[in-house]
């Protein structure tokens, strides 16, 4: 067994209720002055109630946050934060709102608290992704990881299971991909089926009408921290390359494309495929995600989440002008006609 290991720095809280306190704990234990919140529009009033106790030390809140994170929203956040005196930048939301945070880090090298509101693991990773003229660039920088997280499982009391349930899936995607990348280790692999395992189980207990929200907001965790150490491969570069261009909902566009990369990749990585089945409680890693996915919801064609007829050519011809992908099985313009057409069909 040969293989490299690199733990990320950052602090994580995690626990229901904490957030408000834990917010106000940070910025005074970081000395910080002059706070940004970045949030969007809809999140800003649970934004400002957990904010509250941090009184002058809150310079402005960006409210523009918009996902795939367009470069023009990234300058916006840019300029208020700079104009602002800004020293800490504290993300309120889904992947959007921490993307657009790591955007200014990015420039600026502010550090990050985060509170996530949905299942997406960004606040894990060093990973960024700006979208210009519908062409997403992504790219890994230690600046953009949050130095702190903080999980409170009771703000996602409200999101809608149909929302929650494709966030969890996404986080199963993350999880599913750290089998296969360059950068997979045995510790990694750990990671991602406890991250599976306790993400199904808590998608089927809210499927029932169960208490859920631990589950997968405890897997949400596991996923940005495995797909942070094993980074991206094949499932997210597709989603990064056909998110940008089509603008596709982030999350839903992760679930349907994760099928379709695992039934193409099982064959040549049978261990893993053997890992994520066990971890879904089945014989077979393909069938037991579909299953999955029927028993909660979600989506399982590029159709059902907006992708229109004529987009499917070009989507492939930017995939394909996106080879080599380094992946476990050859991925040739052959694979990624299969891969989308299934995507697309399913």
């Amino acid at each position: 067994m040969r293989f490299d290991y690199r733990s990320l720095p950052g602090d994580v809280r995690f626990g229901a209720g904490i957030a408000a306190e834990a917010v106000e704990d940070e910025v005074t234990r970081g000395g910080y002055r002059n706070a940004m919140v970045l949030c969007s529009s809809r999140e800003a009033p649970r934004a400002a109630a957990l904010t509250a106790g941090l009184g002058d030390r809150l310079a402005c809140t960006f409210t523009g946050v918009r996902q795939h994170v367009p470069i023009d929203v990234a300058e916006a956040a840019r300029s208020l934060a700079h104009a602002s005196g800004v020293d800490v930048l504290i993300s309120i939301g889904g992947g959007s709102a921490t993307g657009t945070a790591k955007a200014v880090a990015l420039t600026s090298g502010l550090p990050i608290i985060a509170v996530p509101t949905t299942y997406s693991g960004s606040e894990m990773t060093p990973v960024w992704g700006l979208t210009t003229d519908s062409r997403k660039e992504t790219g890994v920088d230690p600046r953009v990881k949050p130095s702190t997280v903080i999980y409170d499982p009771d703000l996602l009391a409200d999101l809608p299971d149909p929302t929650a349930l494709t966030s969890a899936a996404n986080a199963i995607a993350h999880c599913a991909e750290a089998f296969w990348t360059p950068l997979s280790n045995p510790v990694l692999a750990l990671e991602a089926t406890e991250g599976i395992r306790v993400l199904a189980r808590g998608m089927d207990a809210l499927v029932t009408g169960a208490a859920a929200r631990d589950d997968l907001l405890y897997g949400a965790f596991l996923g940005g921290l495995v797909f942070a150490g094993a980074r991206s491969g094949l499932h997210h570069k597709i989603c990064h390359i056909v998110g940008g261009a089509f603008d596709l909902p982030h999350a839903p566009l992760h679930a349907v494309i994760l099928p379709p990369v695992l039934e193409f990749t099982a064959p040549a990585a049978p261990e893993a495929a053997a890992r994520i089945a066990g971890a879904l409680g089945t014989q077979d890693a393909v069938g037991g995600l579909r299953d999955l996915y029927r028993r909660a919801g979600i989506p399982r064609s590029l159709q059902e989440i907006g992708m229109l007829p004529h987009h499917l050519e070009p989507a492939i011809d930017r995939v394909v002008a996106a080879l080599p992908i380094a992946h476990v099985r050859t991925v040739d313009a052959a694979a990624v006609r299969h891969i989308l057409t299934r995507a697309y069909e399913c």
